[in-house]
């Protein structure tokens, strides 16, 4: 064990500022949503650069959530202007870094405000197969409108809803609301909104809320994805007394590898578990039933990378004989940690068990002013070691006080304050020495941070020093200048203060 701890102390030292490796990158999320989402985008000389550019940060916050592809959610924008312009097609950005740069970089075209016009063209190119559109998923539209159009809106509206389509209204004008009620989905108090461009994030959930009622896929997916297992959730199409279900499963690159399970027909979700990490299943679901016919579904989903612990590991709350070691992230898979922990340059260490549900610990009985390598292993329930290092180190037993600061008291009196001196102070000793007049010295408990001065009229200069006291040695002082100006000078009772440690 000691040996494979040594490795790992060569091996694994990642140490900057007290600090192990980087956080992990965010991981990617399932998402149970499929339908065609399209974006009727004010684009003309009514809408200034700036309310365009508020609106288009809008579009992506909104959008931020869906899981984006040819199974999921596809987006497209029209511009509206003096004629219609589709800006990309449905299936042309299938993730959400390709969509959020091509929302980016969409620039306004300017021209004259001809809503209808661009509404007619959203049911002749842009819901048709011709721009990526899917037949058999939902379709919404979100209008973004100042609240004007120079042409009739009703009719080419109607028809969209006529196909099926849901209307979203979100107006950052006074506009018409008799005929915006009108041209929404109804009830139109969940698909109209009335808001100011610079309040858009009011409404960006309740709307996002719609959106989902409205495209929440009916299907067979994926959530609570991890490295190792996620489960499955469809819709309840059988009974118990109806029939059951046959679920096959396996790795999309191993079909020899394919399991599969005979379900009762009163479930509607399923844990698999003990699956590769990094790994792409194909799943299939078959609804056996003697009384109506139901087609397979399918989906696929493809497994996290496996999770490590600890990816992290900071050092904090130094002393000159402990510090707090902590570390994430915390996984049931680990059964127990073990910090190592030894002085630098040496060969000694001692380690410490923390169990597996906790994610720090105090390491006490340490040297002052040392540097420590410290080493955080997890030991997984598999039997497997994962190990990383960092730095710390204690500070000096004989600490200085820190921060030492003054306040106006009165005309003759000045408030010297300071932070608390790391270590086991027995009291601080306070010395006030003045230009003109008797030097004071004065000694207070370790629990008071600070004692009045008199004797320090406008005008005068001083110089203060406060010094921690230890069991077996003195800290080091911290000293500053003080000149108080004349009251004239000042109008009132203020001070300057310039300081330097000593």
């Amino acid at each position: 064990m000691l040996a494979r701890v040594v490795l790992s102390l060569l091996l694994g030292l990642r140490c900057a500022a007290g600090q192990g490796a980087p956080e992990p990158a965010p991981q990617p999320s399932s998402s149970n949503t499929e339908g065609d989402l399209l974006f009727l985008l004010d684009s003309s000389a009514s809408v200034s650069r700036y309310e365009f550019s508020k609106v288009k940060e809008f579009m992506w916050d909104l959008l931020q959530p869906f899981t984006f592809g040819p199974r999921d959610v596809q987006t497209s924008i029209i511009h509206i202007s003096t004629t219609p312009t589709m800006e990309f097609p449905f299936d042309r950005h299938l993730t959400s870094g390709t969509l959020r740069k091509a929302i980016r970089d969409t620039r306004q075209l300017m021209g004259d405000t001809n809503t209808g016009k661009a509404l007619s063209y959203a049911k002749e190119k842009l819901f048709s197969g011709q721009a990526g559109a899917r037949p058999d998923v939902p379709k919404v539209l979100v209008w973004v409108t100042d609240g004007f159009s120079t042409d009739d809106i009703s009719e080419p509206m109607q028809l969209l809803k006529d196909m099926g389509v849901t209307v979203f209204i979100v107006s950052t004008g006074r506009g018409n609301f008799l005929q915006l009620s009108a041209a929404a989905s109804q009830p139109s108090d969940k698909h109209l909104h009335f808001v100011d461009v610079d309040d858009l994030p009011i409404i960006t959930k309740e709307l996002r809320d719609g959106i989902l009622d409205v495209i929440q896929a009916n299907r067979l997916h994926a959530t609570d994805v991890t490295s190792s297992s996620f489960r499955l959730v469809w819709p309840p199409l059988l009974s118990q007394d109806t029939g059951y279900y046959s679920l096959e499963y396996g790795p999309g690159a191993d079909p020899a590898a394919r399991r599969t399970l005979q379900l009762s027909g009163a479930l509607s979700s399923l844990v698999l578990q003990n699956l590769a990490p990094e790994t792409t299943y194909e799943v299939a679901l078959i609804p056996e039933s003697n009384v109506h016919y139901f087609p397979p579904q399918s989906t696929r989903v493809t497994t996290l990378p496996e999770e490590i612990s600890p990816a992290q590991v900071v050092i904090s709350h130094s002393g000159p004989r402990s510090f707090h070691v902590s570390w994430a992230p915390v996984l049931d898979s680990v059964a127990t940690y073990q910090v190592l922990y030894g002085p630098l340059p040496g060969n000694s260490a001692k380690v410490l068990q923390v169990d597996g549900s906790h994610n720090s610990t105090v390491v006490e009985h340490l040297a002052p002013n040392t540097t420590y390598l410290v080493t955080v292993t997890a030991v997984y329930r598999s039997g497997k070691e994962k190990s990383l290092s960092a730095k710390a180190c204690t500070l000096e037993e004989g600490s200085r006080v820190r921060h030492l600061r003054f306040e106006d008291a009165g005309p003759n009196s000045l408030r010297a304050s300071w932070d608390a001196a790391a270590g086991p102070v027995l009291g601080y000793r306070v010395r006030c020495r003045r230009q003109s007049g008797a030097s004071s010295a004065l000694s207070v408990s370790p629990q008071v941070h600070s004692v009045l001065l008199s004797d320090l009229p406008s005008g005068s200069r001083g110089r203060v020093c406060v010094q921690p006291v230890y069991s077996n040695q003195p800290g080091k002082r911290l000293c500053r200048s003080v000149h108080r100006q004349p009251a004239t000078e000042a109008q009132g009772y203020r001070h300057r203060e310039r300081g330097r440690l000593q």
